[in-house]
């Protein structure tokens, strides 16, 4: 899955939601007693393309920002971090950017109270999606919460369209936010129709359970057996401190389990497992070790205070994978 075999500018794409993170600086209490918050570049695309460039891959980004404070800050975070943001629209119509504050109660007991509504990243239109940058691409990384409305919605299945005229392999990083989506219905529909579309799927059991509008949890087996159906090629499932598995459409079963560490919070763990698992297989490991670059990079993120500034480098994950202590912030 090498981009430089196809000769692509970029290792990967991301699109969707960049906003910003206020990770609560007072730990061990609720969010009522909280009175100071750090401010990050947050939103899972943005995370997952931030952990890539961290990793050394070649990153883009296509989404839309707005014409502030906070969008300024995204763009020149973004782009102090190595991403190419060119395919970065500023938004004209007076839409805000994203807000996320964080709860951190305990290592076990985390929240996020998000400001979601009239956002700017949801208003990406079709035609601010670039087809030859997303030709450009080894890979296009989607996140599903970039599908919650219109015109995001649209914008992203054209992207998608892109990417399947050019040979670019699809990620869908499941990435589902109950508070953008109208009903379960929706949600399945619009999730199904990327997944069977793309490559790789990415996410957690809950993630497919909702994704097949299920009412009781899903098993494994059944969920790579209709998207086999269809164009994946890897699928992915997260179980949390059980571990992930991966499965391939020729039958192959691969288990990474989690790593101990000490855990601060719990959020930011996906976006930094989808970029650690992307990296090592755009560097041409194989799906087991994939696996563990994404459960390691995943358990040295939550150790950590931010989401998008605790990305770790390369020689962090492999020491964690070796048994070497990983510094926690």
């Amino acid at each position: 899955m090498t981009s430089e075999a196809s000769g692509s500018k970029f290792d990967l794409i991301a699109i969707g939601r960049a906003c910003i993170d206020l990770n609560a600086t007072e730990y061990n209490r609720p969010m009522e007693e909280t009175m100071t918050f750090t401010k990050y570049v947050g939103g899972s695309p943005a995370n997952i393309a931030i952990g890539s460039a961290k990793l050394g891959l070649r990153a883009g980004f296509v989404g839309k920002i707005a014409d502030d404070q906070h969008g300024r800050f995204i763009r020149g975070y973004m782009e102090r971090a190595g991403i190419d943001v060119s395919g970065l629209t500023v938004d004209t119509e007076g839409h805000k950017t994203g807000l996320a504050f964080t709860e951190i109660k305990s290592p076990d007991e985390c929240s996020i109270l998000m400001y979601r509504d009239d956002v700017a990243d949801l208003y990406l239109r079709p035609d601010e999606v670039d087809e030859d940058y997303i030709r450009r691409a080894g890979m296009l990384v989607v996140s599903g919460t970039a599908l919650a409305q219109s015109p995001s919605r649209e914008a992203v299945l054209t992207a998608v369209q892109a990417a399947k005229k050019h040979g670019v392999k699809i990620v869908f990083e499941l990435d589902y936010r109950p508070y953008t989506w109208k009903t379960p219905e929706e949600t399945a529909v619009y999730y199904s129709l990327v997944a069977e579309q793309a490559h790789i799927v990415i996410g957690t059991r809950d993630e497919y359970d909702i994704m097949e509008n299920a009412v009781v949890g899903g098993a494994n087996e059944a969920t790579t057996a209709n998207l086999f159906k269809h164009a994946p090629e890897i699928v992915v499932i997260k179980h949390g401190v059980e571990g992930s598995y991966a499965y391939t459409r020729e039958g192959g079963t691969f288990r990474a389990h989690a790593y101990r560490t000490q855990v601060l919070k719990t959020f930011g763990a996906g976006d930094s497992y989808a970029s650690a698992f992307l990296y090592a297989l755009i560097r041409g490991k194989d799906l087991e070790t994939a696996l563990r670059y994404g459960s390691a990079s995943a358990s040295i993120v939550v150790s950590r205070h931010s989401s998008s500034d605790a990305m770790p480098a390369v020689e962090e994950i492999e020491a964690l994978i070796a048994g070497q202590p990983v510094p926690h912030a």
